[in-house]
């Protein structure tokens, strides 16, 4: 049988299977649709904190995405501190979940919390004084294989570079910008997914907050999740997604960080403002949340009047005394020998 030639002279091919007649159905039709991956997230579930038998944290829901930060505000002793170190395993929520991707942390010890991925940097700046800064990274990596340690803490010194000068210099003789670099890098060698810092700013001076600020965006946008804890509101809201505010142990509020910026009147209504003169939009512009701890409605904290309004005690010298304890006699008013 002669073959039929096309218009332009070219011979069509025949399809793979149509000379017996049975033509590839597969092919035409199209792949099945894969499952779209569920986004990673760190998820606290209604996690309640005793401490001395008395509840300080109280069902607090708090979902933490992937390559977000998300803001906890609140003053001292609004819980934060104790939710961060149930969630690190130092204190165990009863009752409460710490799910990372599904998976129950709560009730873990702190290093396999650490092992699953999150990273936590307490308040305080907690150093071995003593050591270097190179022996203070590597003890954060002890339960680390090699590569991965000397890949960790290569990390940690890309975003640190003001450390890789300081490596041999004992803890105790760094300032405490430098010291929180260094609590930071300990988390970070680790390669976590989530880290949670709380008290980011506290103690440092504007120029070294506005030096770690970069340092915390750069490590959101590499894909690890961030839960940073805060009391300055402006330090928070210029890096979060998502906001939560904390007072008495329980969420005031939860939105997003451009709401709680835009309108000043949530923060108002639900920062422990109640009772203190203080605007909340002099709040965000001024970033003095630390000082509402002292002058608002926190009741657990006494009231404190700002230290420029304070009067002054009257200036008074004490009468001198002659004499001593050994025995030697002292006047009387009278100025007869006792």
């Amino acid at each position: 049988m002669t073959e039929q030639s096309s218009p332009g002279g070219a011979t069509p091919r025949t399809p793979r299977g149509a000379a017996d007649g049975t033509a590839s159905v597969s092919a035409a039709q199209p792949a099945p649709e894969e499952a779209a991956p569920v986004a990673s997230r760190l998820e606290l579930r209604d996690i309640t904190v005793e401490r001395g038998g008395r509840p300080v944290v109280k069902d607090v829901t708090i979902t933490v995405p992937a390559g977000e930060v998300t803001a906890l505000l609140g003053p001292n002793g609004a819980g934060k501190s104790s939710l961060v170190l149930a969630v690190g395993g130092v204190l165990r929520p009863r009752p409460g979940s710490v799910l990372l991707d599904g998976t129950e942390l709560a009730g873990r010890r702190p290093e396999k919390i650490r092992a699953a991925g999150v990273a936590i940097v307490p308040e305080g700046r907690r150093l071995l004084p003593d050591l270097s800064v190179d022996d203070n990274i590597r003890v954060a990596t002890y339960a680390m294989s090699k590569q991965a340690a000397a890949e960790g803490r290569a990390r940690a010194l890309e975003l640190f570079p003001r450390l890789g000068e300081r490596l041999t210099v004992p803890a105790r003789l760094l300032s405490g910008g430098e010291q929180q670099m260094v609590v930071l890098a300990q988390a970070l060698v680790s390669q976590p997914k989530y880290m949670l810092i709380d008290e980011l700013s506290l103690g440092l001076a504007p120029v070294i907050v506005n030096q770690l600020i970069p340092v915390i965006h750069s490590v959101a946008a590499s894909g690890v999740g961030v839960l940073l804890i805060e009391q300055f509101a402006t330090v928070a809201l210029s890096l979060a997604t998502g906001a939560h505010v904390m007072e008495g142990g329980v969420l005031r509020y939860s939105g997003t960080a451009a709401e709680l910026k835009e309108r000043p009147e949530l923060l108002q209504s639900a920062y422990l403002l109640r009772g203190s003169t203080i605007e909340a939009a002099e709040v965000l512009e001024a970033g003095m949340v630390e000082e509402l701890g002292e002058v608002g409605g926190n009741p657990e904290l006494p009231s404190r009047a700002p230290r420029s309004s304070r009067p002054r005690r009257p200036w008074r010298s004490r009468p001198t005394v002659r004499g001593s304890r050994s025995g030697s006699p002292r006047r009387s008013a009278g100025g007869a020998r006792s």
